[in-house]
């Protein structure tokens, strides 16, 4: 029974630490609202399409915390996803 309790623990810490490794990323100044609604935590369809709407207004957001400038993002929202936002700018077309 201990042994089957081990394995059981074991898998369980195996299977939780590979999908913390597995955790997507996205740059926000690119990603469709599609994309940002499934990677970031706490952000459904509708401040997926505002975070689009204000950089669309606005060009690229410079740093994570400006995020915050958008409707319905809070400072908690962009710390929960810190490890999630990247901020490449996107490819500047000649």
């Amino acid at each position: 029974m201990k042994v089957l309790k081990s394995l059981i623990l074991c898998f369980s810490l195996l299977f939780s630490a590979t999908g913390a490794w597995a955790a997507d990323s996205v740059n926000v100044n690119e990603a469709d609202a599609q994309t940002l609604s499934r990677v970031l935590a706490g952000v459904g369809q509708a401040k997926a399409e505002a975070i689009v709407a204000y950089r669309d207004q606005h060009g690229p957001f410079n740093s994570v915390h400006e995020l915050t400038r958008v409707s319905g993002i809070g400072p908690r929202t962009v710390e929960q996803n810190l490890d999630r936002i990247r901020l490449e700018n996107p490819a500047r077309q000649e």
